[in-house]
């Protein structure tokens, strides 16, 4: 078989002789560098088509990554932001609770120091007032929030120490107070006062060692002090006496009663009734005779039954 090949330059055509071995090969080579030109264009413009898909499939991928890493971030935000709001509400919980120490401490000073009833109104928010700011400008705090809330707990503390302080030299006051003696044991007029006079009975010059206080038989006598009894019994010119130590020197005396009501090692407070008034021992009528004795001295009573606590 021969292929003959007419070409428009040369006017001889050209014939090949397809039963030539060598021509064969030579197109069968051409044929096969035809076929694996065309493979390898097909698979380059293959690959041409495919790469944008990858590319977009690689970028969506890694959004995914970035989403994931951000959702991770917001949850350890949310975590950190709701230990945050825990510490502070248990911030807040502390301060209310030393709010309401500092209320009661209020209550009891307010108490111990004998103030007026609605003074100091420890169950209400303080008044507070004045005239209207044209800056409107949001209130900026100086510090943190956390800052802010440790101060103010601090400044809880110093007043509640310094409160603390206060109610003990306010207690101790008291204390002091019921134990010096103050007031009148019984409510009368006193018939007799302190220093020279005629006895009652001799009408010679005799010292009156304390007052008399004229007042029914029966008339309850109260304790001036707050002390211990030391001694319930009858003594020689007094009849039935109390006598009470109050400590820091002072002792009362209590003479003529027609009952005692009190033992010795009792302890008494302000106001208790510790006899009945009568006119046992050396007396002329009903009353009661009452001395006050400082350090081991018998001194007039007539300051301390005007003094008032």
């Amino acid at each position: 078989m021969q292929i003959i090949l007419v070409s428009r330059t040369k006017k001889v055509p050209k014939t090949l002789d397809l039963a030539d071995r060598r021509l064969r090969y030579r197109l069968i080579g051409i044929a096969a560098a035809a076929v694996l030109s065309c493979a390898g264009l097909g698979a380059t413009v293959a690959m041409a088509l495919a790469s944008p898909r990858d590319r977009a499939l690689a970028e969506i991928e890694q959004l995914n990554k970035q989403v994931g890493q951000q959702s991770g971030q917001l949850g350890a935000m949310r975590k950190d932001a709701q230990r945050d709001i825990d510490a502070l509400a248990i911030k807040l919980g502390q301060l209310q609770a030393q709010s309401t120490r500092l209320n009661a401490l209020g209550e009891r000073l307010a108490q111990v120091g004998k103030l007026d009833d609605g003074e100091f109104n420890f169950g209400e928010q303080p008044a507070v007032g004045g005239v209207e700011d044209s800056s409107d400008e949001p209130y900026a705090l100086p510090q943190t929030l956390d800052t802010g809330i440790d101060q103010l707990a601090a400044q809880f503390d110093s007043q509640q120490a310094q409160l603390s302080a206060l109610q003990s030299l306010l207690l101790d006051a008291k204390i002091e107070s019921n134990l010096k003696p103050t007031g009148m044991p019984v409510q009368g007029y006193i018939s007799s006062y302190f220093g020279g006079r005629p006895d009652p009975f001799s009408g010679h010059s005799a010292t009156h060692t304390g007052i008399d206080i004229s007042v029914p038989t029966g008339t309850p006598v109260s304790a001036v002090a707050e002390g211990m009894v030391t001694y319930s019994g009858i003594r020689n010119g007094y009849g039935d006496v109390i006598e009470i130590d109050h400590g820091n020197g002072y002792m009362t005396r209590y003479a003529h009663n027609s009952a005692l009501i009190v033992k010795p090692g009792q302890r008494v407070r302000v106001g208790d009734v510790i006899a009945k008034a009568g006119s046992t021992g050396r007396s002329t009528g009903s009353h009661v005779h009452f001395e006050v004795w400082y350090n081991g001295r018998v001194v007039n009573p007539l300051v301390y039954v005007r003094n008032h606590r």
